[in-house]
């Protein structure tokens, strides 16, 4: 149990059968009547957030999100099978659970997969990636100095904008928080 009093950045806890996220707290002791905790709360399973205030001595159970760092095996077109590379269990996952940047994940990366009593709510892709150009327009020669770019498709299917030397076959790093190209590898 925790008291409101007592919220920190990154708790999470359960209420009214909502597993909730504190993002940011204020603790707020006003000249007049008495003090409160205000925060700002994330629904770990759908993302929503909402602003609530608290009395201190509110008490809520603690939630314990398992994380597990998994390999991304395959997909069948609906579910994405994940292992854990310990005990060789596969974990399915349902297509609609699958973040935007997850079109940067190839087969064979680790992902973490988050779960609140073993129902996955969320996939975090590694930060970073390197990728093969599958297509892209050739480079012209004297191009490197502008900072203009150019659109490329990556192994993944993957679509990002690349500077104007960049060519098929090169292996890039990408970002997969912002979806752009960091450098040649």
């Amino acid at each position: 149990m925790i008291l409101a009093g007592d919220f920190r950045n990154n708790v999470t806890f359960e209420d009214d059968g909502n597993v909730l996220q504190i993002i940011e707290f204020q603790h707020v002791k006003p000249g007049k009547g008495a003090a409160f905790v205000r925060t700002k709360l994330r629904n770990v399973i759908t993302g929503s957030v909402v602003e609530r205030t608290f009395n201190p001595t509110d008490k809520f159970p603690l939630a314990v999100i398992e994380k597990m760092d998994l390999q991304y095996l395959y997909d069948d077109g609906e579910l994405y099978y994940f292992m854990d590379a310990e005990t060789g269990d596969q974990v399915p996952v349902n297509k609609d659970m699958l973040p935007d940047n997850f079109k940067f994940v190839k087969e064979g990366d680790t992902c973490r997969i988050l779960s609140y009593k073993g129902k996955v709510f969320g996939i975090e892709p590694p930060m970073f990636v390197e990728l093969e150009v599958t297509h892209t327009e050739p480079g012209v020669k004297g191009d490197t100095a502008t900072g203009t770019t150019k659109p490329a498709t990556l192994e993944t299917g993957a679509e990002i904008k690349v500077p104007l030397f960049v060519n098929e076959g090169d292996v890039l790093k990408i970002d997969t928080r912002t979806g752009e190209y960091l450098e040649r590898v």
